[in-house]
């Protein structure tokens, strides 16, 4: 009776909604100029100094002030979306990422740019978490490892084709285009956001703002992501350029955290919800995974670039396999997250990171560019099946009212876990070189084979937590 039962189900869950499907790829669209703006920035740096007569210290705030405003940005959202519905943020979102690009590329010296930028990074730090609730709520919960695996590749090709097209605009045009190629993209996707995603009623409540949870959260992520950003650049853990603002986050999270379990109101970030081992081991785990995937993304380029003397679009085009791999899988691992629980995935996808890992851990000044693209293939199509059940996991068996507070803590927890990640590791790469024998191609390379160890470390780490996870399927 049961076994026809499922059956019977089974059919059903299979099918994704033709309309559920329009409404991820809409997302889609919106969520990868970000995405692609942010590492395509990257590479422009020395353009940006050099064109707006600056120096590459103060143009580092371009990049800098956008990750301040983002972490500031982020807890927000949750409460945005209650008030005002997922379908008016994410426009409003879009608007100001439109207008901001606008501006960027209109600035006419470095502190207009920064000044800009910290207006992008506001409409940044909304779009991610505002994109995940809309789903999460359009979908009822149904099909959300196939729709997550969908709406997450923008997050898996936008660090590896931003390099590239990064490359081509600054090898061939004004760096204005990295603001303007965003412009019209923006304008297709409020178009279509405004037409076809439903509109979702704010929360029946209209929740307060909660101005004590803003002043403690909010400032605590910006600071945290500012002293790990520093971490590198300052000469270590201990300069006051990283510890001052990394004590400051870790007190004003302590602060909030006591004030929120207090707290009679609902607060920005609802702590509660991390009484579930499975939510808080996703999460966890997130953050560790923000240090493998983000650390990569940092090792690779650099490796190509300073190692093997690669230009920056030849790096762009070295990491396609990447990209290719976490494709190739994408679908299969949505599929099978929706229809079983996330540890055995995570854990089996851990292991094989791993393994892929280790080739670029020996990898020298002349190692095989087939070894070393093959080992990216397997290593992409491995991390798919650590991000994408870790986020069914983290929205499993959640109420409407919670599906906000779980976008903006999985948000935080991948974004100091990669910003963290590509500290350590920048970190790991000066030490060793500062106590070698000279920046020659063999200390380089050995300085990145330390650092690629590592990164395998940070996998390792995670399994603790995964063990948390379950291989059962909870029922909405």
């Amino acid at each position: 009776m049961a076994r026809s039962q499922a059956e019977a189900v089974k059919p059903a869950k299979e099918k994704m909604d033709p309309g559920i499907l329009k409404i991820a790829l809409i997302l889609v669209l919106g969520a990868i100029v970000p995405l692609l703006d942010s590492t395509m920035i990257n590479v422009a740096i020395n353009t940006l100094a050099v064109d707006l007569h600056s120096s590459v210290s103060t143009t580092q705030w371009v990049i800098t002030g956008y990750v301040l405003t983002m972490g500031l940005a982020v807890p927000v959202s949750g409460w945005a979306i209650q008030r005002f519905g997922g379908k008016n943020l994410y426009l409003f979102s879009l608007v100001v990422f439109l207008v901001s690009s606008l501006l960027c590329s209109l600035a006419w010296n470095t502190g207009s740019l920064i000044g800009f930028r910290l207006l992008q990074g506001v409409g940044a730090g909304l779009l991610v978490p505002t994109i995940q609730n809309i789903l999460v709520q359009s979908s009822g919960g149904r099909g959300l490892g196939r729709l997550i695996a969908l709406i997450s590749i923008p997050t898996l090709i936008g660090p590896i084709l931003g390099p590239v097209i990064g490359g081509l605009i600054m090898d061939n045009m004004s760096w204005r285009w990295i603001f303007y190629v965003n412009i019209p993209v923006m304008a297709v996707a409020i178009w279509l956001s405004w037409r076809h995603i439903p509109r979702s009623e704010a929360a029946a409540s209209k929740p307060k703002f909660d101005i004590t949870g803003f002043l403690l959260l909010s400032p605590a992520f910006a600071a945290l992501i500012y002293g790990i950003s520093e971490l590198s650049s300052e000469g270590g853990l201990f300069a006051a350029g990283t510890l001052v603002p990394l004590v400051a986050g870790i007190l004003l999270a302590g602060a909030y955290i006591v004030y929120a379990w207090r707290a009679k109101q609902t607060p920005m970030l609802d702590l509660h919800l991390f009484r579930s081992r499975h939510f808080l081991a996703s999460n966890v785990i997130l953050f560790f995974t923000g240090m493998v995937m983000n650390g990569a993304l940092l090792l690779l380029p650099l490796y190509y670039e300073q190692v093997r003397g690669e230009s920056v679009l030849t790096t762009g085009l070295l990491l396609i396999p990447q990209g290719i791999g976490m494709l190739l899988t994408r679908s299969w691992i949505g599929k099978m997250a929706d229809r079983i629980g996330s540890r055995s995935i995570v854990l089996v996808s851990l292991a094989v990171t791993m393994a892929a890992s280790i080739p670029f851990a020996f990898a020298g000044t002349d190692t095989s560019h087939i070894l070393l693209s093959a080992a990216q293939l397997v290593r992409g199509a491995a991390m798919n099946g650590i991000f994408i059940p870790l986020m069914v996991s983290a929205y499993e068996g959640l109420r409407k009212e919670q599906i906000p507070h779980a976008s903006v803590s999985t948000r935080i927890f991948q974004t100091i876990g990669g910003a963290f990640g590509s500290a350590v590791l920048a970190t790991v790469i000066g030490h060793q070189l500062a106590g070698g024998k000279g920046e020659n191609l063999a200390s380089l390379a050995d300085a990145y084979q330390v650092a690629f160890w590592w990164s395998v470390g940070f996998a390792a780490i995670s399994f603790i937590p995964a063990i948390l996870l379950s291989n059962r399927k909870k029922q909405a």
